[in-house]
């Protein structure tokens, strides 16, 4: 039987450019022999909803055309089920294809990775929130000023990528006051005023900011990076040293590791792979090796 390879789309990703690429990528795999089926999300509990359509049909590959966002949304559909997951990047942070490998060259060539078939084992993290409901996630979760820098990016007119969120950054400082967190990793706790805590899997996040830089997606655990309360004028001196990873040597950031983080704090809605998920308090527990990522890079 030829390959049956399921295509998870937002097609409006990327300004309208993962429709592009989802047309040129289906017929890329079809002209090499492959069964193409398209899945369209015209919302994120759309877009949920097709991955666990798609993933039941238990095809070869389930390849996600959009940005962080779409991938989260297919993780839903594909975590402990077997079926192998592909990032087909048109998001303006693509954090995720970038933690995986992102693929390069035209749509033949990115067809051809996807046939071959080529998978890693990944870790994900599975977060419980107050309500009970349970969702996965592949690279960051963040709770805090990041958090809120990112409500305030995803509500605004204009998405220019890294970009955008420093400007949101700047926008933010001018009102944010330091929460009061209680965090506890595999029971070790941390209680005490702080500005943000980021929770990772992989190590970037809003467009390759390294916020925990030596989170690695298959060592079954988590990379816990906490800030602690600081300065207006400190702050801002310390918070562009994320973007090549170099804060975590600063003494206001603490950094922890683990299998299990609960995060109890008044801090508005958490972000995880850059989706709003809800408020604390969550927990994230590390899932070994719970989804098999395809290698889309030579």
């Amino acid at each position: 039987m030829p390959p049956h390879i399921a295509l998870l789309v937002n097609p409006v990703s990327g300004r309208r450019r993962a429709a592009v690429t989802a047309v040129r990528l289906k017929q890329a795999l079809r002209d090499a022999g492959a069964r193409v089926h398209v899945y369209t999300g015209r919302s994120a509990s759309d877009s949920r909803r097709m991955a666990r359509l798609a993933a039941s049909d238990n095809p070869d590959a389930l390849v996600a055309v959009g940005g962080d966002g779409l991938v989260h949304q297919a993780l839903q559909g594909v975590v402990g089920t077997g079926v192998p997951l592909a990032v087909v990047p048109t998001g303006t942070g693509n954090d995720i294809a970038r933690a995986f490998g992102r693929p390069s060259g035209p749509a033949r060539d990115v067809a051809a990775a996807i046939l071959r078939g080529r998978t890693r084992p990944a870790d994900t993290v599975r977060m419980t929130l107050a309500d009970g409901t349970q969702r996965y996630y592949l690279s960051v979760l963040a709770c805090g000023f990041d958090a809120r820098v990112n409500e305030r990016v995803n509500d605004s007119r204009f998405r220019l990528g890294r970009a955008g969120y420093v400007m949101g950054l700047l926008a933010e400082l001018r009102s944010f006051a330091p929460v009061d967190f209680e965090i506890e990793v595999d029971g070790r706790r941390i209680a005490e005023p702080g500005m943000l805590v980021a929770v990772g899997n992989t190590s970037a996040y809003g467009g390759g900011m390294l916020v925990c830089p030596d989170a690695e997606p298959d060592d079954g655990l988590l990379d816990v990076v906490f800030v602690r309360e600081a300065p207006v004028g400190r702050f801002l001196r310390l918070f562009p040293r994320v973007f090549n990873g170099s804060h975590t040597g600063c003494d206001e950031v603490v950094v922890e590791r683990g299998r299990s983080v609960t995060i109890r704090a008044a801090a508005g809605a958490a972000y995880a792979d850059g989706e709003r998920v809800g408020e604390p308090p969550l927990v994230c527990e590390v899932v070994p090796k719970s989804v098999e990522m395809l290698e889309l890079t030579s």
